[in-house]
Order: structure tokens, then sequence, then C-alpha cells
């Protein structure tokens, strides 16, 4: 049995990745992200994060982005094996 683990994008340690398995947000944060890139099925990496709820830098295929503290709390990741 396989055991897979999730956890929101700011519990993740730079350079590790997964796979985005939702966004728990309402319908604006949501579409917002989705317009970023982000959205279930996409694979992410996260480059770096800033101390005190600084924004967390995450890679999306070739593409960089810097998105909020708030935000990538509500990221949910299922981390690569």
């Amino acid at each position: 049995m396989t055991v897979t683990k999730q956890v929101n994008l700011r519990q993740m340690y730079p350079g590790q990745s997964g796979k985005v398995v939702k966004v728990d947000g309402g319908v604006g944060l949501v579409s917002r992200l989705s317009a970023l890139g982000i959205r279930p099925g996409k694979k992410i990496t996260k480059v770096s994060s800033m101390l005190m709820r600084g924004p967390v830098t995450v890679q999306l295929g070739g593409t960089r982005l810097a998105i909020g503290f708030g935000m990538a709390n509500k990221i949910l990741v299922e981390l690569d094996q």
C-alpha cells in the first residue's frame, strides 16, 4: 500500500515538488490561481520562501511565480515520492 503525503504549499521545503491536489478557497482565489497556472493536477516546485509570512516562490514548468503566504497556505500538494 502506498501512502501519499499531502501538505500545503507553505509547509513544503525549498526544492520539494508535487502535484496540486486542491485549492481550498473561494471562487475568486481559485480563479486567480488558475489564471496563474496553479490548478489541480499541475506539477509545482517550491523554490523559496521568506520568513515572517513573506511571499513563496514556486515554479510551474518554466515559469517562476511569487505568491502570498495566505495563498500558499490554501494550496494542497501531494508530494512526489
